[in-house]
């Protein structure tokens, strides 16, 4: 397992990590910061996969206490249902210090337990949205986080962790830090990532209930194979998911479902241009995905007061679409340059 990474950026502030599970987003979390020159420890539960790290140079205790004990962060990757037992793990085995993170693809749960144990000042939810189709330390990359949407969500008692961390995730990632609440993350995941999950299952499971199923595979081209990419994951990690967020999945679900209705009945009354009208509308979704402009700002505040201006200006920053490309705390203040999406025309 090679680094695969030249001319690795210097790390700001934060020296010391460790990665709490080490599948393919932990490993591939852990395998960036060390390549970034970080004194970086890993930390799985299952045996084979600590002794398989041993093998690859990876630093990897035998206990998680042994792992985080005198880091400056802390990325909580293990599967969802066990992130609020594991927080509560690490957060005892570590000082106030250090800055606790976690990269599950819900956030008001665990959000939700950090404040109920107490520690809203130094855990910041956070969600990188990239992933692969594959999973385990093996099919890990140091390359796989790098230049993603990376939603962080702060808080106003968590105002320090954001920023050290926002930073520490900017410069080593070259990631676009997405400030959101978790509840407005969540809602907006559901439609980004969780619906899509569902409907690439639902896909592919009617083709493995086909007749013709083999037949449909022959010919299975781009638009199928982009359609299901998803269905390929771990169907346990997307069942954790979607059970996770349902409320906003199962109302995502039905935004979808209003507008195939209409698609079928469309096609059914041989309705072109209403069909063309609703193709037409999903395809300009479809080129705004990577075609949209960004307009650059700076923004400062002081860093030792009152927080609710900021977190206000973050927190609509994230829900219009926006990102940080640098968070700077110098001189009493914070510096965030921001990236807003330019107006259509």
């Amino acid at each position: 397992m090679t680094d695969g990474v030249t001319d690795p950026r210097p790390v700001l502030g934060e020296r010391t990590a460790a990665v709490v599970g080490t599948g393919l987003i932990g490993g591939s979390v852990l395998l960036r910061l060390r390549a970034a020159g970080l004194d970086v420890a890993g930390w799985d539960p299952d045996p084979a996969t600590r002794r398989y790290a041993h093998g690859q140079g990876v630093v990897c205790p035998d206990t998680l206490e042994q792992a985080v004990a005198g880091r400056d962060v802390v990325f909580l990757c293990g599967p969802l249902p066990s992130l609020p037992g594991t927080l509560s793990r690490v957060a005892a085995a570590t000082d106030e210090h250090c800055v606790l993170t976690d990269v599950g693809s819900t956030k008001a749960e665990v959000a939700v337990a950090a404040m109920a144990q107490g520690l809203g000042h130094r855990f910041v939810p956070g969600h990188p949205m990239a992933g692969a189709d594959r999973a385990g330390l093996a099919s890990a990359t140091p390359a796989l986080l790098d230049g993603a949407a990376w939603v962080l969500c702060p808080t106003g008692s968590g105002m320090a962790a954001f920023r050290r961390l926002a930073a520490l995730i900017i410069d080593v990632f070259r990631a676009r830090v997405v400030p959101m609440s978790a509840a407005e993350h969540d809602v907006v995941a559901a439609l980004s990532s969780h619906v899509p999950h569902l409907l690439a299952g639902a896909l592919a499971g009617a083709v493995q209930r086909s007749a013709l199923r083999e037949a449909v595979l022959a010919l299975a081209a781009g638009s199928f194979a982009d359609g299901t990419r998803v269905a390929g994951g771990p169907p346990d990690r997307t069942a954790n998911m979607l059970l996770a967020n349902r409320g906003p999945a199962l109302t995502g679900l039905d935004a979808v479902r209003a507008v195939l209705d209409e698609l079928a009945d469309a096609v059914r009354a041989g309705d072109r241009a209403t069909l063309t009208a609703l193709l037409d509308e999903g395809r300009t979704t479809r080129t705004a995905v990577r075609g949209r402009a960004f307009t650059a700002h700076r923004r400062e505040f002081p860093a030792a007061v009152d927080h609710a201006g900021e977190l206000a200006y973050l927190r609509g920053l994230g829900a219009a679409g926006g990102h940080l490309t640098e968070c700077r705390v110098e001189a009493g203040g914070v510096v965030y340059t921001a990236h807003l999406p330019a107006p259509p025309g």
